[in-house]
């Protein structure tokens, strides 16, 4: 698109193919993903939006620094589109990088049936990314398929509110089955971005050589070469990736326990190209650099807000027990057990009340049956919980999380300075503040669990360290993964004035009450 240009967007239902199936999903345009909008940095273009959808619906731009009036969020920077309504956005790109666009009514919803579409921002210096072949995107999502259908939403509540809603099937660009076509020697440059509604992604390329180059917002301090990636929910990797002989590889995603192929890749012959030749090098960024020779005082200073992310979880199984002695078990840790209420020892999840000693079967996990991904060889049961990186990989208490909604599990952000938690919270900063954040994961919680933590265009950040470890790549961001029990430090650069929204980028999290709204004040 050129400066100036409108698109057309409509939103609506489609037939989705996944497979032997066919499932109803939602789109804009009539695809999954959408239309990918390409524009130059620096540029403004108009958007239309036509919502023929099933709910009222709006449009935001994930990690553009926009206008305030057209973040997209209701009732605070716009009013819904209703079914059969319209709107036009006004959207503009002064950052390079991967976007991507998405609803803001009903995420867990909406999003997870196909409503997310990319945008890729072409930098003003031609010399920005290192040379590349041709450019790939991929969006990463799954979904929730029993009996041959989406598995159904309540119309008024959120459901699988504890660990958000995990599908059984992967779709990557929305194919289950996803077919790529790659020449021996080509430099290929895949932008990839998690479009779903929980589920972490590990990727890699084994038989390939892969170097970051960039993440959410633009290039990374420093080029380097890597096994894998890790993206949680609406976060963006950039990497260059190049095959040196003929053959048939996967993209992969990579649990502790086991992988899961992404897409087929063929290899065909070929031979170096000129990227190819420079693919060695690994460049640095002068304006990442620059932020880094002043850092030190905002890593030695105290912050300046402290955020913690907390969980608090009615029990669902409580009130549909037989009268007669109750026990308490750990969903995630069966052979946990109790007389009395408590937490798990090994990963302080709120124990729950079961008229008898727990004792998980394959049944609990049947969803995963109707998988068209191969789960053969995983066991669920006693994952370590907590310990596996920090992260939650899979769902490791279906009947459980099923029950959860967002009337019995409330996610709160807590503001450790003022005490208040999520609508409470009234963060105030002035365009040209820089604010040192620190976000920490409580253990003490009923269900914990890592957070993507986002901030909408009210400016960007950077991570400056991790658990008082100082983040070694720094990259502009919009959202950060924030593992169970880790405290994270980001340093928000304020550059745009208006009331922005920062949630948990979990659907059913967001829903279920963890986002709070904060003002930014011009100059």
């Amino acid at each position: 698109m050129a400066d100036g240009d409108t698109l057309e967007l409509r939103v609506g239902p489609v037939a989705k193919p996944l497979g032997d199936i066919t499932v109803r999903m939602l789109g804009y345009n009539g695809s999954i993903p959408g239309t990918i909008l390409k524009v130059a940095e620096g540029t403004e273009v108009a958007v239309h939006v036509e919502n023929h959808g099933d709910l009222d619906t709006t449009v935001h731009w994930h990690g553009l620094r926009l206008e305030n009036r057209y973040d997209g969020v209701p009732h605070e920077t716009q009013a819904p589109i209703p079914v059969g309504g319209e709107f036009s956005y006004r959207i503009q790109f002064p950052d390079p990088g991967l976007y991507w666009y998405h609803p803001h009514i009903r995420e867990d919803y909406t999003q997870e049936l196909g409503l997310y579409g990319n945008i890729l921002v072409l930098p003003a210096d031609p010399d920005y990314w290192p040379p590349a072949d041709r450019d790939l995107i991929l969006t990463l999502d799954d979904i929730l398929i029993e009996d041959g259908k989406v598995a159904p939403f309540s119309p008024t509540e959120t459901s699988y509110a504890a660990m958000g809603r995990f599908g059984n099937r992967l779709l990557v660009a929305g194919d289950p089955d996803l077919r790529l076509t790659f020449r021996a020697g080509e430099v290929v440059r895949l932008w990839l971005t998690n479009t779903a509604n929980t589920r972490v992604f590990n990727v890699a390329l084994p038989g390939a050589r892969m170097k970051l180059v960039g993440g959410d917002s633009g290039r990374v301090e420093y080029e380097e070469f890597v096994e894998q990636v890790l993206l949680a929910p609406s976060e963006r990797i950039v990497v260059h990736v190049v095959v040196e002989s003929p053959g048939e590889l996967a993209l992969e995603h990579h649990t502790p326990n086991r992988s899961y192929r992404l897409a087929a890749i063929t290899v065909t012959e070929g031979a170096p190209s000129t990227a190819a030749t420079e693919f060695g090098q690994l460049r640095r960024a002068p304006e990442l650099e620059a932020e880094r020779a002043q850092l030190d005082r905002w890593l030695a200073g105290a912050p300046d807000k402290f955020l913690t992310h907390v969980a608090q979880m009615d029990d669902p199984t409580a009130m549909s027990e037989a009268a007669g002695p109750v026990t308490y078990a750990c969903p995630m840790h069966p052979d946990v057990t109790s007389a009395e209420p408590g937490r798990c020892p090994k990963c302080g999840m709120k124990l729950l009340a079961v008229s008898e000693p727990t004792a998980t079967t394959d049944d609990d996990h049947a969803g995963m049956a109707h998988s068209g991904m191969d789960h053969s060889g995983m066991d669920h049961r006693g994952m370590d919980h907590g310990a596996a990186q920090g992260i939650e990989w899979e769902d490791d208490m279906v009947e459980v999380n099923r029950q959860t909604n967002s009337a019995t599990t409330h996610w709160r952000f807590l503001d450790r300075t003022t005490g208040v938690d999520n609508p409470a919270i009234d963060w105030r900063f002035t365009v040209g503040d820089r604010v040192k954040i620190r976000l920490i994961n409580e253990m003490a919680s009923d269900h914990p669990m890592h957070h993507p933590f986002h901030l909408h265009g009210a400016g960007r950040f950077l991570v400056l360290a991790r658990d008082g470890v100082t983040e070694p790549n720094l990259v502009w961001k919009d959202t950060v993964l924030v593992r169970t029990g880790e405290s994270v430090d980001i340093l928000l650069d304020v550059t745009n004035p208006g009331l922005w929204m920062a949630h948990c980028h979990i659907a059913e999290h967001m829903q279920s009450g963890m986002m709070f709204s904060f003002n930014v004040a011009r100059r």
